[in-house]
């Protein structure tokens, strides 16, 4: 409009006509601003949780039982067990079951704290020795170094958990960790195909290299179950299994993805999934992953209860380790034999049924 003609706008009617049209205008802007922000609340509405009780999952395979030591059945042993790093939530609470069952059976528990250092573990080892242990548990993250630390160690039986300890295993105990991938990731990718038709942005896969074949099988059962409804593009890889390392590795991640919805991510534990929610929050975009993790420890239920992009997780029940490996330790110690592998019975869950499993509240 040329503004040259000023009688024109001065006039009632000319008032009245840019009224209106201011009025027209304001009113066009807030309705495409309504309809936006109904469109996306229409699509966090649209959004459907996974009913893993359809979710065909395979059967599973060589789960040992969870069982209480025999009263008893320990008097006069001395057992060791090493412990991957008090400072991680799952391994805590692995420690407190081992001690619980040790205590159960009457044994002594020589317990050592790696601290997430092979040098440490290394010390650990020697020091059974010196202290006349007669089986130890081995829970260490360094699959590379344990030849070193079988040697350091005394000569006696070893049940590993959760990380192969060869040469010096007997038994290994902890996840099925294959399994426990299949079907985290099949219902990650069951979420992927109901809710966007498979499309998405990038999947990526937070891991642990170090942990060698563990790292392995878990990660690579995730993709597995991913692409059972899914395939699997833009795959990064990312050494993010501890919350401080994964916050900050998958920072640069969402800077990489700039302007990207639809981030899918698997974890190898709990711990990277968290790091990876806290560098989203700092970022403004939790909206824009969807995760599904290993472990279910205390330190994820209300993330599964109350964020419903947490599709799902896979149970590991670190607070019942102890019941599997003291009493397999205590059989070998006496010369009984065990089965090589003593897997952990998993379960899928997500917020529709860990109320069921355990009991806790959330602010």
């Amino acid at each position: 409009m040329s503004f040259k003609n000023r009688s024109t706008w001065s006039s009632p009617l000319g008032i009245t006509a840019v009224g209106c049209a201011l009025v027209l205008t304001l009113s066009s802007v807030i309705g495409a601003h309504t309809s936006l922000a109904s469109g996306l609340h229409a699509r966090a509405q649209a959004l459907k949780p996974v009913n893993l009780a359809q979710l065909k999952l395979p059967k599973e395979t060589g789960a040992a039982n969870f069982e209480t030591p025999a009263p008893g059945s320990g008097k006069g042993l001395k057992l060791g067990y090493i412990s991957l790093g008090e400072q991680v939530p799952f391994v805590h609470l692995v420690t407190l079951s081992i001690k619980r069952a040790a205590a159960a059976a009457g044994a002594t528990m020589v317990v050592c704290d790696s601290r997430e250092l092979t040098s440490v573990t290394l010390q650990c080892a020697q020091s059974f020795k010196t202290q006349g242990v007669k089986g130890y548990l081995n829970f260490q993250s360094d699959a590379a170094s344990s030849p070193s630390i079988c040697t350091a160690g005394p000569s006696v039986p070893v049940i590993a958990i959760d990380i192969h300890q060869a040469p010096c295993e007997k038994s290994f105990m902890g996840a099925n960790n294959l399994y426990g991938g299949i079907i985290a990731g099949m219902a990650l990718g069951k979420y992927a195909k109901q809710n966007f038709n498979c499309k998405y942005d990038a999947y990526v896969s937070l891991e642990e290299p170090a942990a060698g074949i563990v790292n392995t099988q878990r990660m690579g059962g995730f993709r597995q179950g991913f692409r059972r409804f899914c395939p699997i593009h833009n795959l990064l890889k990312e050494n993010a299994y501890r919350v401080d390392l994964a916050r900050t590795v998958f920072a640069d991640v969402l800077t990489r993805l700039t302007g990207k919805h639809r981030i899918f991510v698997a974890g190898l534990n709990d711990d990277g999934v968290e790091g990876a929610e806290a560098a989203a929050r700092t970022a403004g975009r939790v909206k824009d992953l969807f995760v599904a993790a290993e472990g279910a420890d205390p330190t994820s239920w209300c993330g599964i209860r109350k964020n419903p992009q947490w599709v799902a997780d896979a149970t590991y029940f670190p607070e019942r380790y102890g019941q599997i490996g003291v009493p397999n330790l205590i059989r070998l110690v006496k010369g009984q034999s065990v089965p090589k592998l003593l897997l952990v019975r998993h379960r899928l869950v997500n917020a529709a049924n860990i109320g069921q499993l355990y009991k806790f509240s959330c602010k």
